[in-house]
């Protein structure tokens, strides 16, 4: 009998479960797991242990696999390649939809609307049912009756973005004030600052004194119609210059071409590829709003039509839950009949609007507005928007894999997110959640906990099924924070007496509006409340801008924020920005230094490593350089770099992979044939220190490297720093694109752990705990007391009520979100917050 073609499909389990055979993605150790479809899965473990892993890395990445295999081969190319789950089988697969947790909320023009996809509704109703004005409909589209077509109202297409500023709203000009910002100098002595440094701004400035021009008069007396010239003429004369160079270097004439200022800054610009030039050049733009869009833009016929009376920007710019309010009011005001063909596009497009609006503002984001940019969004805010648009999409029978969706959240917004979660589950769906956050994994019909511990040591499933039985495990460290007693709070007889103040007076920023603000120096500080209501602008916006311009000395995050890096790109920038103005700044001269953490990567390339980040890898690379081997070879230091081609491997040029280009299958990574993953070529390896060669030691582990090198002070400071915060578990060569956002920060953090302490510093970190199981954040919090039991200050934003009780001071903000927020609600010791009426925070303390 002829074997049956089908014996070899996949089977299907008839229990309603999904069933994981052999997985081994990353560290985990062959893992057999099974969980329930139709339920909510809840996967636990410290930090590093795995669970990631299983939940995207060979679930969701399997079920991306299979999806990838059933689409026409031409379009798998566009799709872009899939990571190998490395699995053996997953047995009853639903599809799968990912919600990870990003930082990032796309670029400049990325907005609330853009995000939950109710701009493309808003636009299509004044599309549709908007007031035209007679000379607009004699410019419109001849097949919608002279109407504007929805491309019209948008910022970002051609037809709708404003002529004069292309859709953002400001013009960048090089203005005499932002080129010459002192008129008393002369131009020899530097008056134009836009000019470059070396040798072309020194060509310029010999230049206009071959054409006559007095470089050393003050700027301000030269005529008006010759400093105009310099800036902005089109005209390039050609000129032979004699240029006037010290005694000892060589003088000889050449033919300059002249560029007035304004046409050398745009040239930078448009040209450059390095991005501190660019920077550098747009320092010099003036930023003024746009006279044609007055700041809308949009072009001049869309900003004539309007909608309930009012033009689409006016209503971008309203609080969604006075949007909802606005248009659930025009839905009932329709006409039961048939009305006119405005009305009937009505009846059409708000039922399609409406359920958004209704989701968005029943999650707690009623707030916000439309043109909100997306970056100035908390990651709560961000996360609750995408699960909002999850939530309409009516998808049926798909398993939803979510990364931490607690991030950012008040206590008291969890239960919105367990109610979204259920009807999830009531629409026919699976949720598997990666949380951390334990009152949500109580609330989970199943847990898989992957431990017992991180790296290395995890890897392995120490329990699957219902939640209560996850007590019985001894092995597992989720299992002790499950059923916690309530914190202690601090109160006035056990928190740190301060040793200064710092005091922000009037602030004025974003919802911020005449807050003021009391820090006690040498204290433990967080600042807290509900998602929106101005933690992270108080902090990061305040606090990082103010204190970077009246302290010695400011370490923040490299690359600079995100919307800076976009508008150094785009060469466009966004009144949006808003300047902090603060009325009065006292004890500022009681801090030296500033240093600034967030969650941001610490690289952008998998060249960037754990190693070369904290700077122990020079050191490294020292150690290998000093070996008799690499003397007599005549090997420096940089010979060890995997970045320096007379060293690294040539195959995959010091990457340890080489892609793999599948034709018509999504490309993949295989382990470089040559150096098997070393990334160096043999040569190099041959020099050993202490039996190590340089690829050994950027596979140890950082609680193994310490081992090795626990002769080595300074290897040993940073490296102790690292394991203190709880990442000993990662390697020394972890590739910086494979750390998570909470590890990202803890590297930046123990970075600065290991240096010598000098003078005051003052801590800024924006919710330091999102991503960490509470055995971590123990060990964080640990860290951040030691810094201020050594005389620092640590000033955090947090929602996790074990840590709001450990601080020495509260600084609760509220009462709600945006317009509702941005107010001081209640400050002192988590004691005292914990019996203000008025707190959110407060009531979750007194809980517990």
């Amino acid at each position: 009998m002829a074997p049956d073609p089908l014996d070899d499909a996949p089977a299907t389990p008839d229990d309603a479960m999904i069933r994981v055979r052999d997985a081994r993605l990353h560290n985990l150790r062959h893992v057999d797991v099974d969980l329930p479809r139709g339920r909510l899965v809840a996967f636990t473990g410290v930090s590093g242990s795995g669970k990631s892993s299983l939940a995207f890395g060979t679930i969701h990445g399997e079920s991306q696999r299979r999806y990838l295999e059933s689409v026409a081969p031409f379009a798998r190319r566009l799709i872009g390649g899939a990571v190998d789950p490395r699995v053996e089988d997953v047995a009853g697969m639903p599809p799968t939809v990912a919600l990870e947790q990003r930082t990032s909320a796309g670029g400049s023009r990325s907005t609330v609307g853009t995000v939950t996809n109710l701009s493309n509704r808003l636009r299509l109703l004044y599309s549709r049912a908007g007031d035209h004005p007679a000379e607009v409909l004699a410019r419109g589209s001849a097949l919608h009756g002279g109407r504007l077509t929805s491309d019209f109202f948008s910022p970002n297409t051609p037809e709708g973005a404003c002529p004069t500023c292309h859709g953002s709203g400001v013009l960048m000009e090089p203005t005499e004030e932002s080129m010459v910002p002192d008129p008393s100098l002369s131009i020899a002595d530097g008056a134009i600052a836009a000019w470059p440094g070396a040798w072309l701004g020194k060509n310029f400035r010999d230049i206009l004194r071959t054409l006559g021009v007095d470089i050393h008069a003050p700027w301000r007396d030269l005529p008006e119609e010759t400093r105009d010239w310099i800036l902005h003429t089109d005209e390039e004369p050609v000129v032979t210059v004699d240029p006037v160079r010290e005694a000892h270097k060589i003088q000889r004439t050449y033919q300059g071409q002249w560029r007035s200022v304004e046409k050398y800054l745009r040239d930078t610009v448009a040209s450059t590829s390095a991005e501190a030039t660019r920077r550098r050049a747009l320092a010099h733009f003036a930023v003024r709003t746009c006279p044609t869009c007055e700041g809308h833009r949009l072009n001049p016929d869309a900003l004539r039509v309007r909608y309930l009376g009012e033009p689409i920007w006016r209503l971008a710019a309203l609080p969604l839950e006075d949007l909802l309010a606005r248009l659930a009011a025009r839905q009932d005001e329709l006409p039961a009949g048939e009305g006119t063909p405005e009305e009937e596009a009505e009846r059409i497009l708000l039922p399609s609007l409406l359920p958004v609006l209704r989701t968005v503002v029943g999650l707690g984001l009623g707030h916000l507005s439309m043109d909100r940019p997306a970056r100035t969004l908390s990651t709560g805010e961000l996360q609750r928007l995408r699960l909002a648009a999850q939530l309409r999409s009516g998808l049926f029978g798909v398993a939803y894999v979510l990364d931490e969706p607690s991030a950012g959240l008040h206590p008291s917004e969890k239960g919105t997110l367990t109610r979204l979660f259920r009807r999830f589950l009531d629409d026919g769906n699976s949720v598997l959640l990666v949380e951390h956050d334990m009152s949500l994994v109580a609330d989970a019909d199943w847990v898989i906990d992957v431990g017992p511990g991180a790296g290395v040591d995890g890897g392995r499933v120490l329990y699957s099924g219902p939640v209560d039985g996850l007590a019985d495990v001894s092995e597992s460290v989720t299992a002790r924070f499950l059923d916690q007693a309530p914190p202690t709070l601090k109160d006035a007889a056990t928190a740190r007496p301060a040793h200064g103040e710092l005091v922000l007076r009037g602030i004025e920023a974003r919802t911020l509006r005449g807050v003021d603000v009391a820090l006690p120096l040498g204290a433990f500080t967080t600042i807290t409340g509900v998602s929106g209501s101005g933690k992270s602008t108080l902090l990061t916006h305040v606090l990082g801008t103010v204190l970077a311009e009246r302290v010695r000395t400011t370490v923040a995050d490299a690359p600079e924020d995100d919307a800076a890096d976009e508008r150094d790109r785009t060469g466009e920038a966004s009144e949006r920005d808003d300047a902090v103005r603060v009325a009065e700044v006292r004890g500022a001269e009681g801090v030296d230094r500033l240093v600034h953490i967030t969650q941001k990567p610490i690289g952008r390339t998998p060249r960037s490593c754990l190693a070369t980040y904290t700077g122990l890898f020079d050191r490294v690379r020292r150690l290998f350089a000093d070996t008799d081997a690499a003397r007599e070879r005549g090997w420096g230091v940089g010979r060890f770099s995997y970045n320096v081609a007379e060293g690294r491997c040539p195959e995959c040029a010091g990457t340890g992979q080489i892609e793999v280009e599948l034709i018509f299958l999504p490309g993949s990574y295989a382990t470089c044939p040559v150096c098997h993953g070393a990334r160096y070529a043999p040569e190099t390896l041959e020099v050993t220190w202490h039996g190590h060669s340089i690829a050994d030691v950027l596979a140890l582990s950082v609680d193994d490297a310490r081992d090795v090198f626990a002769d080595d002070a300074r290897i040993s400071r940073a490296l102790d720093a690292l394991a203190a915060i709880g990442l000993g578990y990662l390697t020394l060569g972890q590739s910086a694109t494979e750390l998570s956002g909470g590890e990202a920060q803890r590297i930046k953090l123990a970075t600065e752990l290991q240096r010598a302490a000098r003078g005051h510093s003052l801590y800024l970190l924006d919710e330091p705990t999102v991503g960490l199981h509470p055995a971590d954040v123990d060990l964080l919090v640990g860290e951040l007391n030691r810094l201020v039991d050594a005389g620092s200050t640590v000033v955090v934003v947090e929602h996790d009520p074990r840590v709001i009780a450990q601080a020495d001071h509260v600084i609760d903000l509220g009462p709600g979100a945006g317009e509702r927020g941005g107010r001081v609600v209640a400050t002192g010791t988590p004691a005292q917050v914990a019996e203000a009426e008025a707190s959110a925070t407060g009531r979750w303390l007194r809980r517990g």
